[in-house]
């Protein structure tokens, strides 16, 4: 049961022609939430006092349909909870600086549709997916150290510009994981993937302590790392994962995580363990639901991608 605070407050304005009115505002506020909902009208010197009459009894409705959605109307508590969890996303991308979200352009929003759609072939998925990640991959290079380079165009003149200096290798915690390997292949030729499997608890959401397979190259720790796995719902595979490359002596600061889809939780559980790691992903979701999937989300990504729904 929500609380409904309702403060009226009168203030003067001026109509651009000189004439005075008085601004009558109302609040609503739901403490719990901390959400506050204000609407604005208006009582001033009109010459039609029908139309004035009009906007009075609109105003009342409006706070009353508001006032009746804050204590517990379908329509009203679902646009509350959307609210919230809109907040709750960005309250999270203001407070970790090390998550990057790709700028949300036309043709990102596209491809997501497309990959969040239930009715998506298993094609088209899997052709998005390929797309959509290598755009990933390309942001978390950003994050290896380049070193200044003067080359000669072939208009003969200099340019300053970067190469790339940095050995990075891959690794894919299975098997979802997997799905990213050919995007980092094509854009980094010829470079090391290791993989590692992590055995998690369908019913806890919380990895096993020991890991079933891992498999590094042998100079990892000199290396920086990718890794990749498209879904960090809870959190505990990835954490898993990077305390396996920390004792293979990777640093934590050369880790990066490459992600197509998280949620608050998932981050917020990852940052406390690794705040150095820089985490590259397309999209923050809201929520995990009860069996702790990502919501909206787009589902088993792994099933989607490999083909096994179902099994």
């Amino acid at each position: 049961l929500l609380r409904l605070n309702i403060s009226r407050r009168p203030i003067a304005n001026k109509y651009s022609d000189g004439k005075m009115q008085r601004t009558l505002k109302r609040g609503l506020k739901v403490p719990e939430t901390g959400l506050k909902l204000q609407f604005l009208y208006f009582i001033g010197t009109r010459e039609n006092k029908k139309k004035e009459e009009e906007k009075k009894m609109f105003s009342r409705n409006m706070m009353k349909v508001l006032a009746g959605a804050a204590v517990g109307t379908a329509a009203t508590s679902t646009w509350v909870h959307a609210q919230v969890k809109k907040d709750s996303v960005s309250d999270v991308l203001k407070e970790i600086p090390s998550i990057h979200v790709m700028p949300m352009t036309q043709q990102m929003k596209a491809m997501q549709t497309i990959m969040r759609d239930q009715n998506t072939t298993r094609q088209d998925f899997v052709f998005f997916s390929d797309r959509l990640m290598r755009l990933l991959i390309e942001e978390a290079l950003s994050f290896t150290p380049f070193k200044r380079t003067e080359v000669t165009t072939p208009t003969g003149d200099k340019y300053d510009g970067l190469s790339f200096c940095a050995k990075i290798c891959g690794v894919s915690i299975m098997r979802a994981g997997e799905s990213m390997e050919n995007s980092l292949r094509a854009t980094c030729r010829d470079v090391r993937i290791g993989k590692v499997l992590i055995q998690r608890d369908e019913k806890t959401g919380k990895p096993d302590p020991r890991y079933s397979y891992v498999k590094l190259p042998q100079d990892i720790k000199d290396r920086y790392v990718f890794l990749l796995d498209p879904m960090l719902a809870t959190g505990g595979s990835a954490i898993r994962a990077v305390q396996i490359l920390l004792d293979h002596g990777v640093k934590e600061e050369r880790i990066v995580f490459v992600n197509v889809v998280c949620c608050p939780e998932g981050i917020r559980a990852f940052h406390k363990q690794f705040p150095r790691i820089q985490v590259v992903t397309s999209a923050v979701d809201a929520e995990l639901n009860s069996k702790k999937y990502i919501l909206p989300g787009l589902g088993d990504f792994g099933d989607r991608y490999f083909g096994t729904e179902g099994w």
